[in-house]
């Protein structure tokens, strides 16, 4: 299984963010879980890949070609490819995962899950979303998410498709037991 990672290219304030992504990494490593992610060496990028790789495990790599110097493209990836941008990133990484799962990170980071939800809600793929609540991070996120159903301009299944969770075992077994909703229009 691969698993595409979204998170920031920090490390944050806090050093449980840090050390949350670390046992993330390691985790997936020795699960024989590959990560997919940006390709980056700095942040969470660089920690979960590299917590990966020592715990034994495969990553790949997918960094625009505007960032592979900015990001300090990872040097010891099972596979690092370079493509020309984000949206290309971002397409080249679905390809390649088997589910989805934002640990802390910025604007970048909510976009990529958005955008891999919203694929979900529309039928265009059938894998799981999750957000790795590191320190109660996408507390307010979900408190927004169900502002949105109560509201009315999101129907509780879809809500409901996302996985939330700050345990490396929890969200494994939430992915691997993730049943997609009926399609948004079918």
């Amino acid at each position: 299984m691969k698993i595409a990672v979204f998170c920031g290219s920090s490390a944050g304030v806090d050093p449980v963010f840090a050390e949350a992504t670390a046992e993330l990494g390691r985790y997936f490593g020795e699960q024989g879980i590959a990560v997919v992610y940006g390709g980056g060496n700095v942040g969470l990028m660089g920690i979960v890949a590299q917590s990966c790789l020592n715990a034994g495990g495969e990553v790949f790599g997918v960094i625009p070609e505007a960032l592979q110097e900015k990001e300090i493209a990872h040097p010891s990836l099972t596979e690092l490819k370079v493509v020309a941008d984000m949206h290309e990133r971002k397409a080249e990484m679905a390809r390649l995962a088997d589910a989805f799962v934002a640990l802390p990170g910025g604007a970048g980071t909510l976009e990529e899950i958005f955008e891999a939800w919203t694929w979900a809600q529309l039928g265009y793929h059938t894998k799981a979303c999750a957000f790795y609540n590191t320190n109660g991070y996408y507390d307010p996120l979900k408190d927004m998410i169900s502002t949105m159903t109560s509201a009315g301009f999101l129907k509780p299944d879809y809500a409901d498709m996302l996985i939330h969770t700050d345990s490396p075992q929890a969200l494994l077994e939430a992915i691997n037991n993730y049943v997609s909703p009926r399609e948004k229009w079918a």
